[in-house]
């Protein structure tokens, strides 16, 4: 996720950049003088009636922006739909506490790991396959099932294809090819335990660093019985990069409650959405609703104003007008800034590249 941080101690400035897993500082800069690194937050927000059909055509003054109930300049409006896409840069919208100083190069926005965020930004999907041996029984109709969800997209997206067992394996990294998808789906072979939570958390990481949105889709069938994090360090690191979970579990939700709560929580925090399917017809259905939800989300964008809170930030998404009041809005409820000190996730978990920290 994106944010923004500064310090000043005494009368000597320095520059922190508080991100994930990051820490620098400027001593080349002149001491005396306050530098600001400004960072753009984005959120994916999606907004429908009362039978649950999605909205459309809204305008950046349909929606109202806080932070920490300190009011937000949306600074650039991005509608997806399969229609088309519709992008609008908001003029004026640069934040007052970010003064420019003689010499200064003009930058870019960048998100939380100072990748830049173009105009229009791209859409990168992470696809995670359960291969444990959980799924013994249905390990080719899974396959086909991500296989069709994959030819279902548009083309606009980049795509990767992960897979699970007791470690992480990425099969293919994000391409705008789906043959090449497709092609490690059908190469994924089944493993033995389940370590769901380590194997998100890293694919999680692997989406941050990304520019435009992002999202994962996790396809399970059965409970965590491998990892060594909670699904709440998945749930506070999606939300606070802003990557989208949503979860397809094979499993109905009443024969494993601790797991449909876990799934339920990970995912409605990120602003996806988790589903629950006995047979192949409602994981069709899920799937669908999967892509339609991807093609109407609205990504509205801001450069925080000031705000002393160093912890966690509490975002509010409003739809302006009486005509509006009706709509539900679905979106992330905040995030946390990270001290660059934290732990990266790679020192917990164990993936296919890379040796094991342990």
């Amino acid at each position: 996720m994106t944010k923004q941080s500064f310090a000043v101690f005494g009368s000597l400035s320095c520059l922190i950049y508080m991100g994930v897993g990051s820490t620098q500082l400027a001593p080349q800069d002149d001491p005396m003088r306050l530098r600001m690194n400004v960072v753009l937050v984005q959120l994916n927000v999606a907004v429908t009636d009362s039978h649950g059909n999605y909205v459309t055509g809204l305008r950046p003054e349909d929606f109202s922006v806080t932070e920490d109930n300190i009011h937000q300049n949306v600074s650039t409006f991005e509608e997806s739909r399969e229609s088309g896409r519709r992008v609008m840069e908001m003029a004026g919208h640069v934040p007052a506490n970010a003064s420019k100083q003689p010499g200064d190069t003009p930058s870019l926005p960048t998100n939380a790991l100072g990748s830049v965020i173009p105009k229009t930004a791209e859409a990168n999907l992470f696809i995670l396959f359960d291969t444990s041996n959980y799924m013994y029984r249905s390990f080719v109709f899974a396959q086909d099932a991500i296989a069709d969800f994959i030819r279902s997209m548009d083309g606009s997206s980049n795509v990767a294809f992960y897979s699970y067992s007791r470690n992480l394996l990425r099969a293919t990294t994000l391409t705008p090819d789906p043959f090449q998808v497709i092609s490690g789906v059908r190469s994924s072979v089944a493993g033995d335990d389940a370590a769901l939570y380590n194997s998100l958390l890293l694919t999680v990481k692997d989406a941050a660093p990304l520019k435009g949105r992002k999202a994962v889709v996790v396809f399970s069938n059965g409970p965590d019985n491998a990892s060594s994090v909670p699904p709440e360090d998945v749930a506070e690191l999606a939300e606070s990069t802003g990557t989208i979970i949503y979860i397809l579990s094979t499993r109905e939700a009443q024969d494993d409650p601790a797991s449909a709560a876990a799934f339920e929580r990970v995912s409605k925090v990120s602003g996806g959405k988790a589903y629950f399917a006995k047979d192949w017809r409602q994981e069709k259905k899920a799937f669908a609703s999967i892509r339609e939800d991807l093609s109407h989300l609205y990504t509205l964008s801001y450069y925080p104003q000031a705000n002393p809170n160093r912890g966690w930030r509490s975002i509010k998404v409003k739809l302006v007008g009486k005509d509006l009041q009706k709509y539900h809005i679905r979106t992330r409820d905040g995030y946390r800034l990270l001290p660059g000190a934290a732990r990266s996730p790679e020192d917990s978990v164990t993936a296919d590249s890379g040796p094991d920290p342990n």
